[in-house]
């Protein structure tokens, strides 16, 4: 029997494109918490959704461990548990209602359960800790042990039921020093099972990390449920010191470090170079950064650190539309930084968003004229979508219909009244991609390539008709 079961709900099998594209990560910030607790002197087990086929193997799990808790304390690392997908909150609904069914106390933590507690508690969950998530689950945990006398109203960040009225405490400050965590559990993850994956699917073994919490930057469609406007850093020694471990335990090819953006910090980047080398610690990674935050400096650090891929959140190429996002960057400033980057042998990946109030189809022009200019080596792209507690929500909220979510991540269905329908962001979803293959394809094997171009100009040709055609309909 085992005192805590931790698990999450997000379920690649249940993401059709992302288990088509069959790169999977364990869950980190399940993994923190399980090693946090465990810490207390709990004994601990984890439930991987990631590779499950489905929700039984929740019920399989929960009838080997009979666990006295059942927390389902979600990867608030993963971009994709911010956005909520409804397949995942139904998962989350049906692993509750297992749990409760076992007798088992049900706590809840993540993105979806901090905006919408009321919902979880009404599923029968029986605790739902708002923000982040560590701090709140130790003081919860050693009430119900009765280990000391505490109230629940004095646990902050605690949402619960109390004589059917439902209790929302105070916000729980974030964990400002970082370093005092211990490394994810590990320990609790079949790491076999994903090199597995990784190798036959990709040739090479991948893990991931994290070096921060929170963004302090002000883009309006971001949401921040778990912490806010807020900033922590581990120290480059710290971060070191984990990467050092996973290259003696574990020897991943690959790191993707998940955090919204790495080296913040002045002379972050450049320190963990230093110490990387200094400690034989050296493994090929991709990261987030922000264009405005790549210089010569910064760009050769990030090499020397063995950076292999640096994804800018570009968005658009049109000024006035980072200018509505509240982005606080410039479309010259993308420009410099895929020419750096590319300069220092670093590959370059580009977010790219479609779709937000008042782009036309001058703008979208401008982020086709910006991708073509600057010849990133991947793209994605997504359309805008209206988030809980960002300004980008507040604006378009009136607007939503029934569905707030996406049911998967190739949903891709507008939310709100976008500039064009969805059938108009579905066809230019494509047809971007579908050009920026060719173009890689062209530049790889020049005219080796030459045969595919008549078919594939004959579908960009029939998609930018398509594209016309609803522009001219917005239009009269």
């Amino acid at each position: 029997m085992t005192q805590i079961l931790f698990g999450q709900s997000y379920y690649l099998r249940f993401d059709p494109k992302l288990f088509r594209a069959m790169q999977p990560y364990p869950p980190l910030g399940t993994m923190y918490a399980a090693s946090y607790i465990r810490e207390k002197g709990y004994d601990v087990a984890i439930f991987d959704a990631m590779l499950a086929e489905s929700e039984n193997e929740w019920a399989k799990s929960l009838d080997k461990h009979k666990p006295k808790y059942a927390i389902i304390f979600e990867d608030n690392f993963n971009y994709l548990s911010k956005m909520c997908l409804l397949r995942m909150r139904e998962a989350a609904f049906t692993m509750v209602q297992m749990a409760k069914e076992r007798g088992c106390v049900v706590i809840l933590c993540g993105a979806d359960v901090t905006d919408h507690y009321e919902m979880y508690l009404e599923q029968g969950a029986d605790y739902c800790l708002l923000g982040e998530g560590e701090e709140t689950l130790s003081e919860l945990l050693t009430q119900l042990e009765a280990i000391q006398e505490a109230e629940l109203e004095s646990i902050l960040g605690l949402a619960y039921k109390s004589n059917s009225q439902i209790i929302k405490n105070p916000k729980r400050p974030d964990i400002k020093n970082l370093d005092a965590l211990p490394f994810p559990a590990w320990d609790l993850i079949d790491v076999e099972k994903y090199k597995k994956i990784w190798k036959e699917k990709h040739g090479y073994f991948s893990m991931n990390m994290v070096t921060t919490r929170g963004c302090p930057y002000h883009c309006n469609w971001c949401a921040k449920p778990i912490w806010g406007q807020r900033y922590n850093s581990r120290s480059a020694e710290n971060v070191a010191a984990e990467m050092k471990w996973l290259k003696e335990n574990f020897a991943p090819d690959h790191i993707w470090f998940a955090d919204d953006i790495l080296g913040l910090k002045p002379n972050w980047v450049e320190k963990f170079a230093d110490l990387l080398h200094e400690m034989d610690a050296v493994i090929p990674f991709k990261c987030l950064k922000r264009a405005d935050l790549i210089n010569e400096k910064t760009a050769s650090a990030l090499a020397k650190a063995g950076c292999k891929t640096v994804w800018l959140g570009a968005e658009s190429g049109s000024q006035k539309i980072l200018d509505a996002m509240d982005k606080g960057g410039t479309v010259e400033e993308i420009y410099q930084a895929a020419e750096l980057l590319h300069k220092n042998n670093i590959e370059v990946g580009f977010f790219l968003q479609f779709g937000y109030p008042s782009e036309t189809w001058d703008d979208v022009q401008l982020t086709l004229k910006m991708v073509r200019e600057c010849m990133p080596d991947d793209i994605g792209i997504s359309v805008s979508y209206p988030l809980p507690g960002t300004k980008f929500y507040e604006r378009v909220k009136l607007e939503l219909g029934e569905k707030q979510n996406w049911t998967d991540s190739e949903d891709l269905a507008m939310l709100y009244q976008g500039p064009f329908p969805t059938e108009f962001y579905r066809i230019l979803h494509g047809r971007v991609h579908y050009e920026f293959r060719l173009r890689r394809l062209l530049k790889k094997f020049s005219l080796k390539g030459f045969i595919t171009v008549p078919l594939n100009l004959v579908g960009l040709l029939k998609n930018t008709l398509q594209l016309r055609k609803y522009v001219n309909e917005v239009s009269i």
